[in-house]
């Protein structure tokens, strides 16, 4: 029976196996914040086992205040976070426009030249449309839009997270949220096929 608390002390005094146990619960979804923030399978895969690299040496450190899984989701966030930037800051002049908003810029790019194949689930086609528009964005807005409408944390919490206003944390996702849904509408009316955005739908709810 898995039992959390009796891992992370096992976890705390070296107990690789415990650990390994603990990484196992929650591997899959630290995989998909990392797929969701980097955009394609290496990076993800590559800084998934760096955070949990990264966690087995900090575990002495976990207070125990979350859920192992909600510590995991904020290294592996950090992580990507500190990447992306990094490539963000470095990353050459292009001719690509950038789309100017109040608090930040979302970076407006070619689509992706990857056919998907005829066999493909629609499902799974949107899924990777959304996925190629999310890379898009510029990190800030990239964080705070899967922060929330993947990962499920609250405003407060990115807020905190990437250390900025609750203010600009609803600008950020409300904008990134339009700018998608304008680009998967503008391509729908290009197919005349309806599609659904992936969740992100309710950002007009809220």
């Amino acid at each position: 029976m898995y039992n959390e608390a009796e891992l992370v002390a096992r976890s705390r005094e070296g107990d690789i196996e415990a650990f390994e146990e603990l990484v196992c619960c929650c591997e899959r979804k630290i995989y998909t914040v990392t797929y969701r923030l980097m955009g394609n399978h290496e990076d993800a895969n590559d800084l998934a086992q760096e955070a949990f690299l990264r966690a087995f040496t900090a575990i002495k450190n976990f207070r125990g205040e979350a859920s192992f899984l909600t510590w995991m989701c904020r290294i592996a966030t950090n992580i990507c976070r500190d990447e992306l930037r990094k490539r963000h800051r470095i990353s050459m002049e292009s001719l690509d426009e950038r789309i100017t908003l109040e608090d930040g810029e979302v970076s407006k790019q070619f689509a992706s030249p990857d056919p998907g194949p005829a066999e493909v689930y629609e499902k799974k086609e949107l899924q990777e449309k959304v996925q190629a528009l999310i890379n898009t964005l510029s990190p800030e807005f990239r964080l705070a839009l899967v922060l929330r409408d993947i990962q499920g944390f609250s405003y407060e919490e990115i807020a905190k997270e990437l250390e900025c206003s609750l203010g600009t944390v609803k600008s950020r996702i409300n904008r990134a949220r339009n700018f998608l849904k304008d680009r998967l509408s503008a391509e729908r009316e290009q197919n005349s096929s309806p599609q659904r955005l992936y969740g992100l739908e309710r950002g007009e709810r809220e």
